[in-house]
């Protein structure tokens, strides 16, 4: 496990089911009632982790639905700390999907804007997150969001941003596959050629086809 992950903190061994049993069992009896109490359990769990399960174990908790009081952009500082430091996609994907994403359709204009200002980090991690904390909004996906989240990567070649920027088109082609068609046209020259693959993998010939005598429009 650690040798696929290419990761220098050791792995337990432990699979995904067992893993989150163990925290089920762990945070059972946790008292959620504190925000702060919360979120400084989260993170000293990550800290002081010497085992790769355990910062899954801190995803875990910073999840659990008791929490979802919490779940407010005074959170975002925490989640912000597990993705710059976690700086891996094993780590730092279920965040961005799981956590950010929910923030940002509870809180649209804080995280809006905290999402704009990731986009366009020097950290290729913050940047990966905010193109793609919208995976799974399907036909609430802040479109326009989207392709601003992009854009500052598009000249980029680090294959973890021309993925991510594939990934999030790929997933918002299930709802809208002539857009997503018609957008990979429009940028064809400024998207990488596996950014441009991923985007169309799930579209059918004929979406695209048809998408071809749409005419171009602005994506910001």
């Amino acid at each position: 496990m650690q040798a696929y992950m290419k990761s220098d903190m050791p792995f337990l061994g432990v699979g995904a089911k067992p893993m989150r049993d163990a925290c089920r069992r762990a945070f059972a009896d946790f008292d959620f009632s504190s925000g702060e109490r919360w979120r400084h359990a989260v993170l000293a769990i990550w800290r002081g982790a010497r085992y790769r399960e355990e910062r899954y174990g801190a995803i875990e908790l910073s999840g659990d639905r008791r929490a979802l009081p919490h779940q407010t952009p005074a959170s975002l500082p925490m989640y912000e700390e597990m993705i710059v430091t976690g700086a891996w996609w094993d780590l730092v994907d279920g965040i961005a999907t799981r956590r950010l994403g929910p923030l940002l359709r509870s809180h649209p204009r804080v995280m809006r804007r905290r999402m704009l200002a990731w986009s366009r980090s020097k950290n290729l991690w913050k940047r990966r997150s905010a193109i793609l904390c919208q995976i799974g909004a399907k036909a609430d996906t802040d479109v326009g969001l989207l392709y601003a989240c992009i854009e500052p990567s598009l000249s980029r070649r680090d294959f973890l941003l021309c993925k991510a920027i594939g990934w999030a088109l790929r997933q918002y082609a299930w709802t809208d596959p002539g857009e997503v068609a018609r957008y990979v046209r429009a940028r064809r020259a400024e998207l990488s050629p596996l950014s441009r693959r991923e985007a169309l993998k799930n579209i059918r010939p004929g979406a695209r086809v048809s998408a071809e005598a749409l005419p171009a429009r602005a994506t910001r």
